[in-house]
């Protein structure tokens, strides 16, 4: 679904994961960046790498420590990120349309329950968007 309804811009679930993570925390250092979306180091690296030659991002070093750069949505990452939302909407629309709203309600009071029981287990910080 995400790609039947997000195939314009060509960006993948992981890609689209990291452009709306530094649409909300720009600037974060690429290891971090790679926390919040669940990712190790090397993938993280691999993936703002792509989206860099892209013109999705940029990544600048860190003047106290030049071992780490930080990333940096561009002007047409923002974009992106901007256009992105709505399909992704729809995205999550058709995956919950079989459910009745009073079901659905249920479904994610569920999911937000188990995601918060089980977050010590999770290679993400659980964080409201």
């Amino acid at each position: 679904m995400f790609f039947e309804e997000c195939k314009s811009p060509n960006v993948t679930p992981v890609q689209y994961a990291i452009l709306t993570v530094l649409s909300v925390l720009p600037g974060l250092d690429q290891t971090s960046l790679g926390q919040e979306v669940g990712l190790d180091r090397t993938t993280t690296m691999d993936v703002v790498r792509r989206l860099e030659e892209r013109g999705l991002v940029e990544r600048h070093e860190n003047p106290a420590d030049r071992r780490t750069r930080h990333v940096h949505l561009t002007r047409e990452g923002k974009s992106v990120v901007t256009s992105l939302r709505a399909d992704m909407a729809r995205a999550q629309e058709r995956m919950l349309a079989p459910l009745k709203p009073a079901q659905r309600e249920v479904f994610m009071d569920l999911l937000a329950t188990l995601v918060e029981a089980n977050n010590q287990y999770s290679r993400t910080v659980l964080r409201s968007m």
